[in-house]
């Protein structure tokens, strides 16, 4: 363990003065982390999302989900180290679940476990669907190259979900988290180039035009129903794009002290949150500036740049990379909650065990388990076949990203919020994060009604 939250080892209660030597984590790879997990597959659809609300709501919406979401994150910081009034105990928080089962009790603890194992799993769906439509994409590109933006260049999803899902198999045999920092740098590298990318391609095409496409109200639509549920689902893929408060405390985890790892994760959360809406800003203006109303679903794959096609391939390219870093740093989280329990119900069980080390190309040596192979795997198959089944980009991101934001971003961390800073109820902060916390839920609530009714359209007709 860390020495957390304390400048001075003589200040640390003695259940917290234990090894620091373990830990090396630094500001700068908790800002890969979080960026490797927030500038995602999100970000590519951001253009789609100010298209569908315009010029004044689109860059508003970011910026407010941003807010929303540092705040969120400064609230969870704190309550990495709680002390317990009534115990007298000063707990180490090392994961989200447990800040909440520790702080709010057992029944939230169960809400957020559902709610968290529900999380990782649609972020390794879409994670899934992004890759393989990107690799699909590298093919499309060569294939108009070659035989003209008009021709019929049509590919099969699911053989590059396939190929995605063995990369996965093997990566998720890394242990933990602790063992990705080099995944996560390498992935953080590629999420910058491909932004870039998308960015300077948009400025291109608007440099051009010689003329800014797009309006205040954002796209028109025959029915006045059809654009509230286009809008609904451009505000749950804006929510998604700021997704991390799950993985926040395993981060925080990993850094070394001096100074306090509270101090170095706020500061990392700050940088990253603020890099990532930067990106985010600009990757969608400029794609919406360059297409308007005909701006595509997916920046770098709806086919809105043709040319140059080696550059759309090596953007492509760098997602996939991204995504595979990426589904980890979620992933991880999910095998060690299970390979925890597994191993407290049964500690003697030579399943769970490590048994033999493995070497493989490119990837730190490791040692491998029954449990570990068997689970992982099939926990990587699932989220193959349910990619399969609804390789639906938009839609799946606006469902994914409305029914986990108010709970998990806003909701708890304002109630852990309160038990740990003793807010007074009917105090004017209380007030403050009530409004605050309502606001959100029937803007969450709002655009999920309108992710359900995409999927219900798309899927069934």
């Amino acid at each position: 363990m860390a020495r957390g939250d304390y400048e001075d080892e003589e200040e640390q209660p003695p259940l917290l003065q234990t090894s620091n030597h373990n830990l090396t984590g630094t500001v700068w790879t908790a800002v890969a982390h979080i960026i490797t997990a927030v500038i995602g597959s999100g970000v590519l659809s951001l253009a789609w999302s100010m298209a569908q609300v315009g010029w004044i709501a689109g860059p508003l919406s970011v910026l407010i989900f941003g807010f929303f979401t540092l705040v969120s994150a400064y609230f969870i910081c704190d309550i990495h180290l709680y002390f317990n009034p009534k115990t007298g105990n000063t707990t180490m928080n090392q994961s989200y679940l447990q800040a909440v089962h520790t702080i709010l009790g057992y029944k939230h603890g169960v809400a957020c476990g559902c709610l968290l194992y529900f999380s990782i799993f649609k972020t390794g769906v879409v994670y899934t669907i992004t890759s393989a439509t990107s690799m699909r994409a590298i093919l499309q590109s060569n294939c108009y190259h070659k035989q003209g933006h008009d021709a019929a260049c049509e590919f099969e999803d699911r053989h590059y979900m396939l190929m995605f899902g063995m990369v996965q198999i093997l990566a998720s045999q890394i242990p933990n988290i602790f063992h990705t920092k080099w995944l996560s740098i390498i992935a953080a590298i590629m999420s910058f180039t491909y932004s870039f990318i998308g960015m300077g391609l948009g400025l291109a095409q608007v440099i051009a035009k010689g003329k800014i496409e797009g309006s205040i109200y954002g796209i028109s639509t025959t029915k006045p129903t059809q654009k509230v549920w286009l809008v609904a689902q451009a505000i749950g893929d804006i929510a998604f794009a700021f997704n991390f408060a799950l993985i926040l405390l395993e981060i925080q985890s990993t850094l070394k002290s001096p100074p306090s790892q509270k101090v170095t994760m706020k500061r990392a959360s700050a940088i990253a949150i603020v890099t990532s809406t930067f990106f985010y800003l600009f990757c969608g203006g400029f794609g919406y500036a360059a297409f308007g109303d005909s701006t595509p679903g997916n920046l770098l794959t709806g086919f809105g740049f043709y040319e140059p096609y080696w550059l759309v391939d090596f953007g492509n390219a760098c997602i996939v990379l991204h995504l595979v870093g990426g589904y980890q740093v979620y992933c991880q989280t999910m095998f060690v909650i299970v390979e925890r329990w597994y191993a407290e119900k049964y500690p003697d069980s030579e399943f769970g065990k490590d048994t033999r080390s493995v070497k493989v190309s490119l990837l730190p040596e490791f040692k491998l388990n029954p449990l570990r192979l068997c689970f992982r795997t099939a926990y990587v198959v699932l989220t193959m076949a349910v990619g399969m089944l609804f390789p639906y980009f938009n839609e799946v991101l606006a469902f994914a990203g409305s029914i986990i934001f108010w709970p998990v971003t806003i909701y708890f961390p304002v109630q852990m919020h309160f038990v740990q800073k003793k807010v007074v109820p009917w105090s004017g902060k209380w007030i403050l994060l009530g409004v605050y916390t309502i606001f959100c839920l029937l803007v969450t609530i709002f655009s999920l009604v309108g992710s359900i009714e995409g999927l219900i359209a798309k899927r069934f007709g």
